[in-house]
């Protein structure tokens, strides 16, 4: 078992002044047993009060540490931000939402220790008997690019979009991720099969929320997941 004594989460938020100081306290209060926790928040140019809560959350006691992007640079811009400045030996991916309960990094964080595991994916499909998504595009969206996955680079996972992701930093960071808007998950993905790594997966919760609370993934960002996939596939 390899020793994780420290987890850094990175978390990359947008407009997301209703929820950021919920989920700052959310994920705090997560007890990770003698692995320490490590907050990186990266606000990319929000234009609501998403910085005020932040700093709300700070000022409240919260340790964390605070990127501020003065412009709107796109999701997976925010997250390699993020990474330059984590120091743990494992690091996640948490969205500024309520989609997603920390305490989950529990079961990934066991599985990550195990020898020979360098990514660890957070599945909102294994074993549940059913289970809801935002919507039906947002359904058969996920479902056509894990098949994608599964089928261009020769996998078996069940849930590619997801947001939990786990990897050992030293991978993570040896990986050179060009993605600048949503396009993070496949990209990521798609590099680390072709290194020939297996991504584990654990099951997850999840509570979906819609467009209309504030869920940014649209239309476009799909087409772009599949050209990702395909495009790193043809590179060699």
């Amino acid at each position: 078992m390899k020793t994780i004594k420290k987890l850094s989460i990175v978390i990359p938020v947008y407009n997301e002044q209703k929820t950021i100081g919920v989920l700052l306290k959310r994920v705090e209060a997560v007890d990770l047993g003698e692995t320490q926790k490590e907050l990186v928040v990266i606000n990319d140019g929000s234009t609501d009060g998403t910085l005020t809560e932040i700093r709300k959350a700070r000022r409240s006691g919260l340790k964390f540490r605070l990127i501020n992007h003065k412009r709107n640079r796109g999701k997976s811009y925010a997250l390699r931000t993020g990474f330059k400045y984590i120091t743990g030996e494992a690091v996640v991916i948490q969205d500024g939402d309520m989609e997603y309960d920390p305490n989950d990094f529990n079961k990934m964080l066991k599985k990550i220790a195990e020898n020979e595991v360098q990514v660890v994916y957070g599945s909102r499909r294994l074993g549940k008997r059913s289970i809801h998504y935002s919507g039906l595009s947002f359904y058969w969206g996920g479902l056509v690019l894990t098949k994608m996955v599964n089928w261009l680079y020769g996998a078996s996972i069940t849930d590619e979009p997801t947001c939990y992701k786990m990897f050992d930093s030293k991978l993570l960071k040896s990986i050179k991720l060009t993605s600048i808007r949503f396009e993070f998950c496949p990209e990521v993905t798609a590099k680390v099969l072709k290194r020939g790594i297996k991504i584990y997966e654990v099951p997850i919760s999840y509570n979906p929320r819609h467009i209309k609370e504030g869920k940014k993934i649209r239309m476009r960002d799909f087409w772009e997941a599949v050209g990702v996939l395909i495009g790193n596939r043809l590179i060699n």
